[in-house]
């Protein structure tokens, strides 16, 4: 339809609705790719711009040549030295033009409801409200039977419950991002690395645009205690804490990042994100066996506050169906 359009309208018409279209659409996606470093989309918008600007040059010719050919019409003679009009041959009915100014509305017209097409289209099929949906928990095990050891482990919770406790609706405000809605919300349960399959350990994970959650359990022997005093130094920043009534650690160290360059390549690990994480115990009496939360962002953001982290966990951990 839009080529119908172009081929049918006239010169004057035509060119400006292309001029004024290229000129808004080229700025547009050019500011866009600038905006998100999309350097590939910048160089459309450079050469929808170059286009542009060859057209209006091209319209500056046109318009200079006409005022040229009106100036150089001459003059009808009058007076009484002027030669009698020969008389009008008989000639074929002039057809009407269609009016220009009729034309550029109803090329307005098509424009706009080919807009309001595009515009309306996902709206209609839903595509656009699916994209705003928050992303609701998937479970990596599903279909799958649970390893043995949450049988040997009363309690254990798994990574459903888990990513049920923590998918939250507030957890984006809780967070200090009000209006993100989750990307990427799923549970996983799976057992700890190097034990056999003996010992439990479950994982969630809610990802917004600014900040990632993993929440995790582990059913191993590990106090806090003994964390506190042994690995906790090797981290940044740690300092105890308590998490009701519970003892608690904070750490902080960056994560492994691994980049895929393609079908059996890949480059070595390097240091991704810096990453804070609060470490709680099962129960009060610090048997053996944490809770972590852990808070990052790919983009660079500057992290929660230590006591918006404490707020989380004490809003989850009472949620949890086999909280100690």
């Amino acid at each position: 339809m839009l080529g119908l359009i172009i081929r049918v309208l006239p010169f004057w018409v035509r060119e400006p609705l292309l001029i004024l279209f290229g000129s808004v659409f080229g700025v547009g996606i050019t500011i866009r790719a600038v905006y998100e470093s999309y350097w590939l989309m910048a160089g459309l918008g450079m050469a929808v711009l170059a286009v542009t600007a060859f057209r209006i040059s091209t319209v500056r010719h046109a318009w200079r040549a006409r005022r040229s050919a009106v100036a150089t019409i001459p003059a009808p003679q009058t007076g009484p030295s002027a030669a009698p009009a020969p008389a009008p041959a008989t000639a074929a009915p002039r057809q009407k033009e269609p009016n220009a100014w009729a034309q550029a509305v109803l090329a307005l017209a098509l424009v706009g409801a080919l807009v309001g097409a595009v515009w309306l289209a996902p709206r209609v099929t839903g595509e656009a409200a699916a994209a705003k949906e928050p992303a609701t928990c998937s479970d990596h095990a599903a279909g799958k039977k649970l390893p043995k050891a949450y049988a040997l482990t009363p309690g254990a919770v798994t990574g459903a419950d888990l990513c049920k406790a923590l998918n939250r609706s507030d957890l984006a405000a809780l967070l200090g991002t009000p209006g993100e809605t989750p990307r990427v919300a799923y549970g996983n349960s799976g057992t700890g690395a190097l034990t056999a399959d003996k010992v439990a350990a479950s994982e969630a994970r809610v990802q917004f645009d600014t900040y990632t959650v993993d929440f995790s359990a582990t059913y191993n022997d590990m106090t806090i205690a003994l964390y506190t005093k042994v690995l906790a130094p090797q981290t940044l920043d740690h300092r105890a804490d308590r998490v009701l009534g519970r003892p608690a650690v904070f750490t902080s160290d960056h994560l492994m990042q691994f980049r895929f360059g393609g079908v059996g390549s890949t480059s070595p690990a390097t240091e991704g994100p810096l990453a804070r994480t609060l470490t709680v115990a099962l129960d009060r009496k610090d048997p053996g066996g944490t809770f972590d939360f852990t808070v990052w962002s790919e983009s660079g953001a500057v992290l929660p506050e230590d006591d918006v982290i404490l707020g989380i966990a004490e809003k989850i951990l009472p949620t949890l169906p086999a909280s100690r």
